[in-house]
């Protein structure tokens, strides 16, 4: 549990201008100021992000999330009672304060309850919705702890909230509310069944972009350990080198070999703290079976995906 006297100098760090890494449910974010241009330019230089790739903005209540968009489009208001707080991003047309390097110059935002203690007093005590980016270097592996935190971005944070491992382990999926029908830009552990269940039928996959792109996460090469990381079907690991498995039905050979949970909630849950530690004993490569291509997984897919090389 995070001191209270360490809570009111997080916020008075994010109402300065400052950068505060936290916890949330999923990852943890590099927050700043979401209505502070010079504070958001921070976290593009701290972690190498490209201007083009908007961020998410963390807000405490549906009444923040409300201030922040001209309107609330249909079905916004019973996804946020189904499912925040909690790992859902909702795309919504955004308000003119808002500054356009939050959001890559689009007229949208990306907006996100989190469901954790933490996250929540944070953004109370700064009294300002906060956007964070997962705190790590861009295409990188996101941190599920401090020290993951600490590895990649070291002294270009202001402060780090250290509360633990975080509890679901991958990034929120993000729905565009903004085109003629819903759309799911990013899965994650929320699936399109479950959100299809309190709005209807929306529409899946990646659109067409030239440059801003419509959500954070969609870059070909992305969530990546530094170690190549390989997502094999069969028995056809890397012939050279020293390396790392990952199995969930079929062991294989390997310089270590560790058998995931074959629940996509759990295997979520300890996905990047595996590569991470794997990353750091300095293996040539690492080898994922490829996970069922089933509804529950489609979050956990789309991570190693695109984290993966191509053998």
């Amino acid at each position: 549990m995070i001191a209270p006297e360490l809570l009111a100098r997080a916020g008075e760090i994010i109402r300065k201008g400052g950068l505060v890494a936290f916890p949330t449910e999923t990852v943890y974010g590099l927050g700043a100021d979401a209505l502070n241009a010079q504070a958001v330019d921070r976290i593009f230089e701290a972690k190498g992000r490209p201007p083009s790739s908007p961020l998410m903005v963390h807000v405490d209540s549906v009444a923040m999330a409300r201030s922040l968009a001209p309107e609330w489009p249909p079905g916004a208001e019973d996804l946020a009672r189904a499912f925040w707080p909690g790992p859902l991003t909702l795309v919504v047309p955004k308000q003119p304060h808002i500054p356009g390097n939050v959001t890559a110059g689009l007229p949208t935002v990306g907006l996100r309850q989190p469901d954790h203690a933490v996250a929540a007093a944070l953004i109370r005590k700064a009294g300002v919705p906060i956007a964070a980016p997962s705190a790590n270097l861009f295409t990188g592996l996101s941190p599920t702890t401090a020290e993951h935190v600490l590895k990649s971005l070291g002294g270009e944070v202001d402060l780090i909230l250290d509360d633990g491992p975080t509890r679901i382990g991958i990034e929120s999926a993000v729905l565009a509310l903004t085109g003629p029908r819903p759309r799911l830009l990013r899965p994650g552990t929320i699936s399109r069944e479950q959100i299809e269940a309190v709005i209807g039928e929306i529409d899946a996959g990646p659109i067409e972009f030239e440059e801003a792109h419509p959500s954070p996460g969609l870059h070909e090469k992305h969530y990546s350990p530094l170690t190549p990381l390989f997502l094999i079907n069969g028995d056809q690991l890397p012939k050279r080198g020293r390396g790392a498995y990952l199995w969930l039905t079929q062991p294989l050979p390997a310089d270590h070999s560790q058998q995931m949970p074959a629940d996509a909630a759990a295997y979520a849950a300890i996905l990047y703290q595996t590569l991470h530690r794997l990353d750091d004993r300095g293996f040539d490569w690492i080898a994922v079976e490829r996970p069922p291509e089933w509804p529950e997984w489609t979050g956990v897919l789309d991570r190693l995906d695109r984290a993966s090389s191509r053998l």
